[in-house]
C-alpha cells in the first residue's frame, strides 16, 4: 500500500493519500471518443486507445502507423492545424471520416512533452447557441450583486444544458466549498446553502482545473479504455492528459459521485482576478452525452462570468476604499481642529465597526489603550498585543476564533474573532477589530470528520457513504473575514500609519524634549522622511531616506545640501526656497540621482504653530514604481481592447461572417465594463495582475469565440 507521503500513482490512491494522486497521468480515456498520440512532424502514430481500430475500420492502430493511412481527411485538417501553438487552448474542428463517411467533432492539444494529442468524438447536431449566448452576455453585464450573478448563471447554464442539478460551486479562503446558487428539477433534493470540505477536492485537481476549463463525466459507470503503450516509446513517459477532455477520472472521484447517486457530470471553472474562485458543475442522474460547441458555449459563458465576478469584488473594494477615504479625511480635520487624531476615530464608532461588521475595537499606540464597543479586558488586550508582535508585520492579522490562536487566552463570546492592523514597526501598536461568538449551524455534505468507511475488503475503501444533510454546530467561533474585510484593514493599515507618522513628525517640532521618544517611531518608519527646523537644519532623517543614497551623501545637514541628491537638482532648489521663504508647500514627482530609476513622489510641508509661526519642515517620500505599474497595466489593457475592437470591425466587413463572431462587441464590452470597476477599487499594487486577468480572459475568450466560429462553418 501507498504510504501518505508518497505519489500515488493513478487509480492506486486512497483516501489517506489522494491529495497526491497522479490523476493527470491516468493512462485511460472515457469510452465515447478516441484518442491518438501523433508524432511531429510526420504525423506518425505513437499512442493510441485500444478503441482506435474500430473507429477507423482496421485490425489494429500500431505504433509507427500513419495518420495519412488511418484516415486521409483527418491528416488533412489535423495539419492544416498543427502550425498553432496548441499548448493552452486546444483547437478544434469539425470533419467527416473518410473511412466511415461519419462527421466527428476533433480536438487538438500540444503536450508540453512534445507531440500532438489528437481526440476524437461522433458529432452533435448543428445547433446555433449564438442567440442566446447574446442574450446571456448582455444580462451579466448588469448585474450589480454576486447573488443575482450566480443565480442566473446557474438557470442560464442549466437551460443549455438539460443537466438535473445546476450549482454555482463557490470556495472560501479555507478551500472549503459552498453550493452558492442552484437550479434543479422539482423532485430533487436541495443542496443549495451546502457545505463541502477542502479536502473533497485535492489540490492537483483544482491545478487541473485551472487549466483545463471543461471537464465531462458521460457516464459513471463506464469502463476505462487504455491507452497503448502506455510509456510513450518517444519521451519514454507517461502521458501528460491535464489537457485531455476524454481522460480518465479518479476512481475514488468515481465512488464519490456514485454515493451521491449522480450518473453524469459536467464542470465548468469559474476564474476570476487569476484564481480559481469556484465551479459551475452540473450533475444528471442518468448517462448524458454534451457535444462540442454547446462544452464551447459553455466555457465562454464561464470566462464572461468570471471577468463579472472580479468587477463586483472590485466594485466592493472601492466601497472598501470610500470608507478608508472618507477616515482619513476625518483624521487630517480632527489633527487640524483639537491637535490629535485619535477623536475622528471614536467620536462615531459607527464608522469603524460597520465595514467590518465588528462589535469592537482597540487603539493601542504608545503604550495607552482605548477602547468602543465589547472588547476583552486591558490585560487580555496587552498580552493580545504582545503575541502579535512575534507574527508578520507587514500586513493585518485575521482569525475567527481568537482563543484557539493565542495560547492561555480564555475564551470570549464577545470576542471569537479578531483583525488585527499594525500601525508601526514599533511593538504593541495595533488598531483591533472584534467580532462576537456567532454560533450557528452549518450543513454539510455528508460528515467532514468521518470521510473514510473501511470494510473488510480494502478496495472498499471508498469517500463518505451517506450524502445526506449533516449539520454542525459551530461555537466559539465569529463570522469569518472575507477577503473584502482584510482588504479594508490593509488600507486602514496604510494610511493610519502615513497619518501617525505625520502626527509624530509634529510633535517631534512641537515638543523637542520628546525627539528621542517619538523620534524613535519616525526612524523606524518604512517611509523616507527628513524633518527640519524652521532655520533648515535637519534634525532627523530616517534609515529608509538613508537607505535611498550612496553611503557619501548621507551626511546632510541643512536642507539646502538636499537639491544635489535629485536629477533636477534646479527645480528642488527653487522648491525648497519657496518652502522655507513662503512656507508653500508642494507635492510633485522627483527622481534621486544616485539612487535607482525608482520615481518617487515628493512631499514638503511647513509645520506651523497656532500663530502661523513656522517651527519647521517635512518632507516625505513614496515609491511611485506600484503606480507607475498600474499605470502600465491601464496602457496594456486598452491597448488590447482597441485591438479587439478593430478585429470585430473587421469581421464585420467580412462577407462570411459566423453567428459566433457577433458575440466578440458583448465579450470586449463586460471586460472594458470590468476593467473600469477594477481600477476604481483595487489598490495599485494588485491592479496590475487584475488587469492582466481581465485582458487574459478577453483573449481566451476571443480564441474560444474564433474556435466556436470556425467550428460552425466547417463543412458548409
Amino acid at each position: 500500500m501507498q504510504t501518505p507521503q508518497s505519489k500515488p500513482a493513478f487509480g492506486e490512491a486512497v483516501l489517506s493519500n489522494c491529495e497526491l494522486e497522479q490523476i493527470h497521468l491516468a493512462g485511460s480515456i472515457q469510452p465515447h471518443g478516441v484518442l491518438l498520440v501523433v508524432s511531429e512532424p510526420g504525423h506518425e502514430v505513437v499512442q493510441a486507445s485500444e478503441n482506435a481500430a474500430e473507429m477507423f475500420g482496421v485490425a489494429g492502430v500500431e505504433p509507427g502507423s500513419k495518420l495519412a493511412e488511418l484516415d486521409p481527411e483527418l491528416a488533412s485538417r489535423v495539419s492544416n492545424l498543427a502550425a498553432r501553438s496548441l499548448q493552452e487552448i486546444p483547437v478544434a474542428v469539425r470533419c467527416r471520416l473518410q473511412v466511415s463517411d461519419r462527421p466527428v467533432d476533433v480536438q487538438l492539444h500540444r503536450p508540453y512533452s512534445g507531440g500532438l494529442v489528437v481526440e476524437i468524438e461522433p458529432a452533435g447536431p448543428r445547433v446555433d447557441r449564438s442567440g442566446e449566448l447574446a442574450t446571456a452576455l448582455q444580462r451579466i453585464s448588469l448585474f450589480s450583486s454576486m447573488r443575482t450573478l450566480c443565480d442566473e448563471t446557474a438557470r442560464t447554464l442549466k437551460d443549455l444544458t438539460g443537466y438535473d442539478r445546476v450549482m454555482v460551486y463557490r470556495f472560501d479562503d479555507q478551500g472549503h466549498g459552498e453550493v452558492f446558487s442552484e437550479e434543479r428539477e422539482p423532485e430533487l433534493e436541495a443542496f443549495y446553502g451546502n457545505r463541502y470540505p477542502a479536502s473533497d477536492i485535492p489540490q492537483i485537481a483544482r491545478r487541473l482545473y485551472e487549466r483545463n476549463r471543461v471537464r465531462t463525466l458521460v457516464d459513471v459507470s463506464y469502463t476505462p479504455v487504455r491507452l497503448s503503450p502506455r510509456i510513450s516509446p518517444v519521451t519514454g513517459q507517461e502521458l501528460d492528459m491535464s489537457m485531455c477532455y476524454l481522460r480518465s477520472m479518479s476512481p475514488i472521484h468515481i465512488q464519490y459521485l456514485k454515493n451521491m447517486g449522480v450518473a453524469a457530470t459536467f464542470v465548468v471553472s469559474l476564474m476570476a482576478g487569476g484564481r480559481l474562485w469556484g465551479l459551475i458543475a452540473c450533475h444528471h442522474y442518468a448517462p448524458r452525452v454534451i457535444h462540442y460547441e454547446l462544452r464551447a458555449v459553455c466555457d465562454l459563458l464561464a470566462e464572461a462570468v468570471g471577468v463579472r465576478i472580479a468587477a463586483l469584488e472590485g466594485f466592493a473594494r472601492a466601497r472598501t476604499s470610500m470608507a478608508v477615504r472618507r477616515l482619513e479625511q476625518a483624521m487630517v480635520k480632527s489633527i487640524a481642529h483639537v491637535g490629535d487624531w485619535r477623536s475622528a476615530l471614536f467620536e462615531n464608532p459607527e464608522t469603524l465597526f460597520e465595514p467590518l461588521n465588528a462589535s469592537g475595537v482597540a487603539l493601542l499606540l504608545d503604550g495607552e489603550i482605548q477602547t468602543t464597543g465589547d472588547v476583552p479586558g486591558s490585560q487580555e488586550l496587552r498580552s493580545i498585543a504582545g503575541w502579535l508582535d512575534g507574527q508578520p508585520r507587514e500586513q493585518v492579522y485575521a482569525t475567527a476564533e481568537l482563543s484557539a490562536d493565542i495560547p492561555g487566552l480564555e475564551p470570549s463570546p464577545a470576542a471569537s474573532g479578531m483583525l488585527a492592523a499594525p500601525l508601526s514597526r514599533s511593538p504593541g501598536d495595533y488598531l483591533i477589530w472584534f467580532r462576537p461568538e456567532q454560533v450557528r449551524t452549518v450543513i454539510w455534505g455528508g460528515n467532514p470528520a468521518k470521510p473514510v468507511v473501511v470494510g473488510d475488503d480494502p478496495s472498499d475503501l471508498s469517500p463518505r457513504r451517506s450524502f445526506s444533510q449533516w449539520r454542525q454546530l459551530v461555537e466559539g467561533k465569529s463570522r469569518t473575514w472575507t477577503a473584502q474585510d482584510l482588504a479594508f484593514g490593509q488600507q486602514l493599515m496604510v494610511s493610519l500609519a502615513d497619518v501617525i507618522l505625520q502626527f509624530r513628525s509634529v510633535r517631534t517640532l512641537l515638543a523637542k524634549h520628546q525627539l528621542d521618544q517619538v523620534g524613535e517611531h519616525v526612524r523606524r518608519s518604512a517611509q523616507p522622511i527628513i524633518i527640519a527646523d524652521a532655520s533648515g537644519h535637519i534634525l532627523l532623517m530616517n534609515e529608509s531616506f538613508d537607505d535611498l543614497l550612496r553611503a557619501g551623501h548621507r551626511h546632510l545637514q541643512m536642507l539646502d545640501d538636499l537639491p544635489r541628491l535629485f536629477s533636477d537638482s534646479n527645480s528642488m532648489r527653487q522648491k525648497l526656497a519657496d518652502l522655507q521663504a513662503h512656507g508653500k508647500d508642494w507635492r510633485g514627482e522627483v527622481k534621486f540621482r544616485d539612487a535607482s530609476s525608482v520615481p518617487m513622489l515628493a512631499r514638503a510641508e511647513a509645520v506651523l504653530s497656532k500663530r502661523e509661526r513656522v517651527l519647521g519642515f517635512v518632507l516625505m517620500f513614496t515609491d511611485l514604481s506600484e503606480q507607475r505599474t498600474a499605470y502600465a497595466a491601464r496602457r496594456r489593457f486598452n491597448e488590447a481592447v482597441v485591438e479587439r475592437n478593430r478585429l470585430t470591425r473587421r469581421r464585420k466587413e467580412s462577407e462570411q461572417e459566423a453567428p459566433y463572431s457577433r458575440l466578440l462587441p458583448a465579450i470586449v464590452q463586460n471586460a472594458e465594463l470590468a476593467a473600469l470597476e477594477i481600477t476604481d477599487g483595487v489598490d495599485e499594487a494588485v491592479l496590475p495582475d487584475m488587469l492582466d486577468s481581465v485582458e487574459s480572459s478577453l483573449s481566451r475568450a476571443a480564441a474560444l469565440i474564433d474556435q466556436l466560429s470556425a467550428h460552425s462553418l466547417d463543412g458548409h
